[in-house]
């Protein structure tokens, strides 16, 4: 019997042969279709000058998120990423696990609760320097705005002394949002076959001297929060009411 959920093997995604087809299908057909169903803008691209490996952090409005923000990077960079995927999402059926690890070079997590084994993997391959993407809200915001951080980027990124790389998705709900977001914002729309939506890379984060993972969570949360801000116009943006506290 096939293994599902934490059980399914991953570590032929990051072969050769996987690698190589992956990087065609991103070329020639992934990434032109992003850009040209997304009119995509990406800004801060600098940061990724930074000494790597990187832990991109983000938010998420849609599944299409993951592709817009790969989409985003620069190839090098791309191909030597991991996505962290949600285990009762994408790894139950056989198919769409082998299909989510061969297009984005995936690795299961269980987002409801902490597990050593996919966070001991997750470690692994950082301090093996790949790169990997995080979407520590656990889900897709049903609501549009930012939901709290849990601690697992964090912790990853203090015990690897990995690169932070604080992302804001702009406006992603909105592409097709009935079909791949979750908000209301989006899915009571029309399903817009084309929208623009900005990927921007803020200022690179480290855990400082000291620094306990509780206190590093609070930064990457609130450099994210600040970007979604700062580029939304809205000053609401990740901020919470005080009974949520």
């Amino acid at each position: 019997m096939a293994k599902l959920g934490l059980d399914f093997p991953t570590k032929w995604g990051r072969g050769y042969v996987a690698r190589f087809v992956r990087n065609l299908y991103w070329t020639y057909y992934i990434s032109p279709l992003i850009t040209r169903i997304a009119s995509l803008s990406v800004s801060g691209t600098e940061a990724l000058s930074a000494t790597g490996p990187f832990i991109f952090v983000a938010n998420h409005t849609s599944h299409l998120d993951t592709p817009l923000l790969l989409t985003a990077l620069p190839a090098k960079v791309r191909r030597r990423t991991v996505v962290a995927a949600a285990m009762d999402n994408f790894f139950m059926q056989w198919f769409k696990a082998f299909r989510t690890v061969l297009v984005f070079n995936a690795i299961p997590i269980d987002r409801h609760k902490i597990n050593r084994r996919s966070s001991q993997l997750a470690l692994e391959l950082v301090e093996d320097r790949w790169n990997l993407v995080l979407y520590p809200e656990g889900g897709r915001s049903p609501d549009g705005n930012l939901k709290e951080f849990k601690g697992g980027a964090a912790y990853l990124a203090e015990r690897s002394k990995a690169t932070v790389i604080p992302t804001y998705i702009h406006e992603a709900g909105f592409l097709r949002g009935p079909k791949y977001a979750k908000a209301p914002i989006h899915t009571q729309g029309p399903s817009q076959r084309r929208h623009h939506v900005s990927v921007t890379f803020g200022r690179p984060l480290v855990a400082e001297p000291g620094e306990n993972i509780r206190r590093f969570g609070t930064r990457i949360e609130e450099a994210v929060a600040e970007l979604g801000r700062s580029v939304s116009g809205d000053p609401d943006y990740g901020r919470r009411p005080p009974d949520e506290y």
